[in-house]
């Protein structure tokens, strides 16, 4: 009850009017779609219309792709840990002030206000430890960013954790990592003992005073530990299944402990955002989607890559500057997935003038999630593709949920008998119906993350599957002729 007031207040305090249409996975994460967030000044500004092509100085990550040593020598030469004593010894509250004016929303898929969810911690202290858990546990299928992060650039994360448990008040972070990335945790690893041998995390961390200490915990492979209490499960030794909430982490978290779970991403930009300001930050992107974001380009492009641009780019745009085009040609594209697997697929004429933000593809029916852009031409069976990621949900489900745990294995059997069109047209308002079904009646949102992508096939490929059903009865209509004719013929 405490936790439910303590957040009702800072709501009407910051004005926001927030929508919760859904719950469902970022690198299975709760994704929260918030309809309005006023942040920074109310001075009238000029409305920005023209969004992508960010300039170099005004990249984040400056060594996405390897080029540069990533050990503490390195960092220290891209800018990482500068000032970060002076950032911290300015406190909890003006680093969530900077976190709030930048306007800075959760990058695993929630979209959630990283200031607001912050500062839900700063609540009198009742004896017992609060914790950072990072989730690192990146399993969302075409999602690469965080991994790049932890590879090429980890002290920028390691800086983050410092900087974000401060905000927190927190005495520790855990680093859950995928338990496939073996050599990012070892990199991860290298980097945090680096950190504590120059004095910058552990006793008296960078010489303010304050003790933080910084936990590598490797999962094993599960996709569910992606959710966040099932990750805190996971790190507590037991299985990775999630909890029921109430009570949220913010209150009983990891250990029993007060626990914010958030993402690399949006850990990793902290300390640039603190340093440059918050007004800088939401200078890029539209009102309610500001900074840069990580963007996963994959599929069917000339150069896949992991790139980072400025938010609301157009999508067009992205795939074209970044991923060098569509394989074919613009024309020869037949659907994109915007956010990772468990967003909605739109199709080409969305594609064309949508933005990469959290509302434009909200209002398009799908979501930024992961912003992890799948990119599929016109020679994809995208009735086969979507059959495959169905088969991956019913695969990840941990069974704790009856309607997850039945509702995913009847959306798999039916997805695979449209690949063949083994299959009548009342089917499909059948899957459809099935998929609703899914939705607000599990612990956590996996089965919502199973629904989206056949809703999505439904809604903007139902003639395809239509058009199966047809041709697998004309052939099976030619195949029982043809036996029947070989019996007359015998007879």
């Amino acid at each position: 009850m405490f936790l439910f007031l303590f957040c009702r207040l800072h709501i009407h305090f910051l004005r926001t009017e927030m929508s919760i249409s859904r719950l469902v996975y970022g690198s299975f994460k709760f994704r929260f779609f918030v309809r309005s967030y006023s942040v920074g000044s109310e001075d009238e500004k000029p409305i920005k219309t023209k969004f992508g092509n960010l300039k170099d100085e005004d990249r984040i990550f400056t060594n996405l792709y390897g080029r540069h040593d990533w050990k503490l020598k390195g960092a220290l030469s891209r800018g990482d840990w500068y000032k970060t004593k002076e950032i911290l010894l300015k406190g909890e509250d003006w680093i969530v002030k900077e976190i709030t004016k930048s306007g800075l929303r959760g990058r695993g898929g929630a979209g959630f206000p990283a200031g607001l969810k912050w500062s839900f911690m700063n609540k009198p202290h009742d004896g017992r430890p609060r914790y950072l858990v990072v989730n690192a546990d990146e399993g969302e299928p075409g999602t690469c960013k965080d991994r790049e992060i932890m590879r090429h650039d980890p002290h920028k994360l390691i800086e983050g954790c410092l900087i974000a448990g401060r905000a927190m008040g927190a005495r520790a972070a855990y680093i859950y990592i995928r338990g496939e990335f073996y050599n990012e945790s070892c990199i991860l690893q290298m980097a945090i003992h680096e950190a504590y041998e120059a004095g910058l995390i552990g006793r008296n961390a960078c010489g303010t005073g304050y003790d933080f200490d910084v936990f590598v915990h490797r999962g094993a492979g599960a996709y569910i530990c992606g959710e966040e209490t099932a990750l805190l499960e996971s790190i507590e030794g037991k299985q990775g299944k999630p909890r029921l909430k109430p009570p949220f982490p913010a209150d009983v978290g990891l250990f029993g402990c007060p626990t914010t779970v958030t993402n690399v991403e949006t850990v990793a930009v902290s300390p640039t955002i603190c340093r440059r300001g918050g007004s800088w930050f939401a200078s890029f992107g539209r009102e309610r989607n500001h900074g840069t974001k990580l963007f996963c380009i994959s599929g069917h492009v000339n150069t896949p890559c992991t790139v980072e641009e400025e938010m609301s780019i157009p999508l067009k745009e992205l795939i074209e500057r970044h991923g060098g085009g569509v394989i074919g040609g613009w024309d020869n594209l037949l659907a994109v997935i915007p956010g990772g697997s468990s967003t909605p697929v739109i199709p080409k004429q969305i594609c064309n003038d949508v933005l990469m933000d959290f509302d434009a593809l909200l209002e398009a029916k799908t979501g930024l999630g992961t912003a992890a852009v799948i990119v599929m031409n016109k020679q994809t069976d995208i009735v086969k593709a979507i059959a495959r990621l169905s088969l991956f949900y019913k695969h990840e489900s941990c069974g704790q949920c009856t309607p997850c745990r039945e509702g995913c294995s009847w959306l798999n059997k039916m997805m695979w008998r449209f690949v063949d069109g083994n299959s009548v047209p009342e089917e499909v308002d059948m899957i459809w119906e099935l998929s609703k079904q899914l939705e607000g009646h599990t612990i956590c949102a996996l089965a919502e993350a199973a629904a989206w992508p056949v809703q999505g096939l439904v809604r903007h490929f139902r003639p395809e599957l239509e058009a199966r059903m047809k041709e697998f009865e004309t052939v099976r209509k030619n195949i029982q002729k043809i036996q029947k004719e070989k019996l007359l013929h015998v007879f």
